[in-house]
C-alpha cells in the first residue's frame, strides 16, 4: 500500500505560474484541510521586472493567501528547463520527498517555451519517480495522477474544477505579484503588465459559463477519467 505524504504537489516553471493556472483550485482544496506544496522549478532570474528576492517575497505572500502548506524553489536555471538527466533527477527527488497523492504541471501547449519544457520535464519525472530501481537511494513513489493546468492561452480542457467561491482568493494571490502584473517606475512593458490578471479572470469566467457556474479552472489529463458521480444527479 502506498504511503502518501501530502495531497497535492503543484509544479510551476516560475513563481506565479501555479497561481495563474490553478490558484482557485488550490484555495478550494486547502480550505478543506488538504496539504498542498508548490514547487517552482526556477528562481525566474531572467524576468523582465522584479528581482529574485522580490519574486520570492511575493510568492510567499501569494502562498499565504491560498493556504499552501509549503513552497520550495529548485535551482534549475531560468530558460534552462531542458529534458536532461540532471533536471529529471532534481524533480524526482522532490516527488519522492513529498510523496503526493496527485501532481499538477503546466500544460504543454503554451506560448512561453519554459512552460512547455516544464510540462515535459515533470511528466518524465512523474514516471521515473515510480521506478524502484531508478536512483534507488530514494524510495520510489508513484502518485495517483498527473494533471495539467493552463497558464497562457485558452484551450478546451478535459475537466473543470468549480472555483466560484474561490475566485476572489485567486485574484488576491495574483495581485501579490505586483512586480509582474503592475508596471512600476522602473518596470518595462510585458504581456503580464497589459491587463493580464483581467484576462485570467475572464478565462475562468468563460470556463465556468460553459459549465453553468460562475468561475472554473480547466485541466488536462493523459489518462482516461472515471466518472464517480451519478449521471442523473443535479
Amino acid at each position: 500500500m502506498t504511503e502518501y505524504g501530502i495531497d497535492i504537489l503543484a509544479f510551476g516553471a516560475h513563481a506565479d505560474d501555479v497561481e495563474i493556472g490553478m490558484g482557485g483550485s488550490i484555495a478550494k482544496y486547502s480550505s478543506t484541510g488538504k496539504k498542498i506544496v508548490i514547487c517552482d522549478l526556477t528562481h525566474a532570474e531572467l524576468s523582465s521586472n522584479g528581482t529574485v528576492e522580490l519574486r520570492m517575497k511575493e510568492a510567499k505572500n501569494a502562498s499565504k493567501q491560498l493556504g499552501v502548506h509549503e513552497r520550495i524553489t529548485l535551482d534549475i536555471p531560468d530558460r534552462g528547463l531542458f529534458l536532461t538527466e540532471v533536471n529529471i533527477q532534481k524533480v524526482v527527488k522532490v516527488i519522492r520527498k513529498y510523496r503526493p497523492r496527485v501532481m499538477f504541471a503546466p500544460y504543454e501547449k503554451d506560448r512561453h517555451p519554459d512552460h512547455g519544457n516544464a510540462s515535459r520535464l515533470i511528466r518524465e519525472a512523474f514516471f521515473s519517480a515510480g521506478i524502484r530501481k531508478y536512483q534507488p537511494v530514494n524510495q520510489s513513489h508513484k502518485p495517483n495522477n498527473l494533471y495539467f493546468y493552463m497558464i497562457n492561452g485558452f484551450h478546451h480542457p478535459d475537466f473543470l474544477i468549480d472555483i466560484s467561491e474561490q475566485s476572489s482568493v485567486k485574484l488576491n494571490a495574483l495581485k501579490a505579484y505586483e512586480s509582474q502584473f503592475e508596471m512600476g517606475m522602473t518596470g518595462v512593458v510585458t504581456p503580464l503588465t497589459e491587463g493580464y490578471i483581467e484576462s485570467v479572470e475572464a478565462r475562468d469566467r468563460l470556463m465556468g459559463k460553459d459549465a453553468g457556474i460562475k468561475y472554473a479552472e480547466g485541466f488536462f489529463t493523459h489518462k482516461t477519467l472515471i466518472l464517480k458521480e451519478d449521471l442523473l444527479g443535479d
